[in-house]
């Protein structure tokens, strides 16, 4: 039952679009958790040096622009592939 529901599926759809969807999630899921990594570790370092707060905050925010545009880019280009 299970195999013959995987070959329709297979007959179907094209693995390599189920395989380029898959890696479009893994590029936003990459970029997500890079994201809270940068706001978790920025959030340590201004609890730990206040006065500090302002040059981490701007540092956090370039750097999670800059994530966002790889995955961004990566997104539009496993699209286009698809």
């Amino acid at each position: 039952m299970l195999s013959s529901l995987l070959l329709q599926v297979a007959s179907t759809l094209e693995l390599g679009v189920i395989g380029k969807a898959l890696a479009i999630g893994i590029a936003t899921i990459a970029a997500g958790i890079g994201i809270g990594k940068i706001g978790s570790t920025t959030a340590e370092g201004i609890a730990r040096q206040p006065e500090a707060g302002s040059d981490l905050r701007m540092n956090m925010i370039i750097s999670a622009a800059l994530i966002e545009g790889v995955a961004l880019f990566a997104i539009v280009v496993l699209g286009f592939i698809l």
